[in-house]
């Protein structure tokens, strides 16, 4: 055991002494600190500015505008609804609109809405009853913002008016629009409508369009029949009475299980970085030993067995740490964290808080480490250059990586379907797949069995990669062929 424990500690400290090692072991705290300023800047994306050119006198245009910015108000009263709905703040103003919150907005609605202040009146009220270390509520910015037309645009013929409204997207002009909507002179009784835009338009964007001048010239049409002019609108105005019933923030079933799998997709994801990065040094530090013929020296005071074993508990100690420190960092950031991120700390962690749920990570984490980096001693005691290491690792790396991805996707997706089921019990992924399925949930029995099915692939591993790695030491200059690998597994210890 000492002799385990001194190959450890050189292990430890020839991974420690590489600047790769620190360069990595700070990737994350710095993704963690410079991640809310990226995803701040990010998410400011600007109204997409659009030119409204009504030449029929008929209103059509201004009806347009107000259906958008009456669309704008009822995201914003749907998001204040479930802002206000996720901090029990109702008690600011228990009859106003934006504190019900099983309802489709109306146009009634939005107009009371905007007679009480808007947003600026019920972020007002929310203000007098919000707790201190409520987050206060922000408001998305609209999507499109109407602006005047420029000039020569707006008196140019409808001939040229296409190839005017090209010339004008293209000269990225600071105050050019990136859609432009031309109602012509012979509008409602030509119904035709003019839309230029600069990229493909939102799906949403025409969809309103139509909806709304299709309104307004069935209003018409009635009125023409001669329904009156209020009949005929109150007729295409006439909605049904929806009821919304959505589960509470952070309780909808798929919402549920996404926060769920935070944290058991994160140790998997871990899992698989930390034994990549410390996979390859404990590599790369087998090669130098042969390369400097360290090996005959070292096997002159050691046996091979304590030396394989001190690899593994030097690279399972380095892995170890790097899962601390990160970890560390994570549960700091997620702590200082305040709004909707705050919020999903506690249900993300309730998969993993349990006695049971910490031995099973321990155990599987410990278990796919030296399942693992088992493998890598193994290809570092066959090989003698880093170049020669990289064409045995390469197919080792996808071999894990690849089907790792498949699972995460598909858990991501809410399916356990016969890919998740069979890389549980596949003992190269057992230990990933185990980590990722916690949140959603796994059966007793799979994990007692995946666990004793990986425990026996371990001690597999330990007797004929053991032989590998005895028998490949001192085989300097000797290409690892297949007959030569499948000999050295036979080989039976002398």
């Amino acid at each position: 055991m000492t002799n385990i424990l001194l190959v450890a500690k050189r292990e430890i400290r020839q991974i420690l002494a590489m600047k790769s090692f620190w360069l990595t072991l700070l990737i994350l705290p710095v993704a963690l600190a410079l991640g809310p300023i990226l995803a701040e800047s990010l998410g400011d994306e600007d109204a997409t500015p659009v030119a409204m050119i009504d030449r029929s006198g008929s209103g059509a245009g201004e009806a347009l505008q107000q259906r958008f910015a009456e669309d704008d108000d009822r995201n914003t009263l749907r998001e204040l609804s479930r802002y206000v709905q996720r901090y029990d703040l109702e008690s600011a103003d228990p009859q106003a609109v934006w504190t019900q919150h099983d309802r489709w907005y109306t146009a009634t609605d939005i107009a009371a809405f905007r007679t009480s202040g808007g947003v600026d009146g019920a972020i007002a009220k929310i203000d007098a009853v919000r707790p201190d270390g409520t987050p206060e509520f922000e408001a998305d910015p609209p999507l499109y913002e109407f602006v005047p037309a420029p000039p020569a645009l707006a008196s140019q013929s409808a001939q040229g008016f296409g190839a005017a409204a090209q010339d004008l997207f293209d000269s990225d002009a600071d105050d050019a629009p990136e859609i432009v909507v031309l109602i012509g002179e012979d509008y409602p009784a030509v119904p035709a409508i003019g839309l230029y835009s600069a990229n493909q338009p939102r799906a949403s964007f025409v969809a309103a369009m139509q909806e709304t001048l299709t309104g307004d010239l069935r209003t018409r049409l009635l009125a023409e029949r001669g329904i009156l002019a209020a009949d005929a609108a109150a007729i295409q105005s006439a909605v049904p009475a929806i009821s919304v019933n959505t589960p509470p923030p952070g309780d909808g079933a798929r919402e549920a299980l996404l926060v769920r799998s935070i944290v058991p997709l994160a140790l998997a994801y871990i899992l698989m970085m930390s034994l990549m990065l410390s996979g390859s040094w404990m590599l790369q530090g087998s090669v130098e030993e042969r390369s400097n013929k360290l090996l005959e020296s070292l096997l002159a005071c050691i046996k091979p067995e304590e030396l394989m074993y001190g690899k593994l508990l030097g690279g399972l100690s380095v892995g170890l740490l790097m899962i601390a420190v990160w970890a560390g960092c994570a549960a700091v950031a997620a702590y200082a964290t305040q709004g909707v991120i705050a919020d999903m700390i506690r249900p993300a962690l309730e998969p993993v808080s349990s006695p049971g749920a910490i031995l099973t990570i321990l155990y599987f984490f410990v278990a796919g480490y030296i399942g693992i980096s088992m493998i890598f001693v193994a290809i570092g005691a066959m090989v003698d250059s880093m170049s020669e290491a990289q064409g045995y690792l390469m197919p080792v790396l996808l071999a894990i990586l690849l089907p790792i991805t498949f699972l995460l996707q598909a858990i991501l997706a809410g399916r356990e379907g016969w890919i998740v089921q069979v890389l549980t019990w596949v003992p190269l992924w057992t230990p990933f797949a185990v980590l990722a399925r916690l949140g959603m949930g796994i059966e007793t029995w799979v994990l007692v069995g995946t666990g004793a099915l990986l425990a026996a692939t371990i001690a597999l591993e330990l007797i004929f990669l053991g032989r590998l790695f005895r028998a490949s030491l001192l085989a300097t200059g000797q290409k690892p062929t297949l007959g030569r690998m499948l000999e050295r597994l036979r080989a039976r210890p002398q």
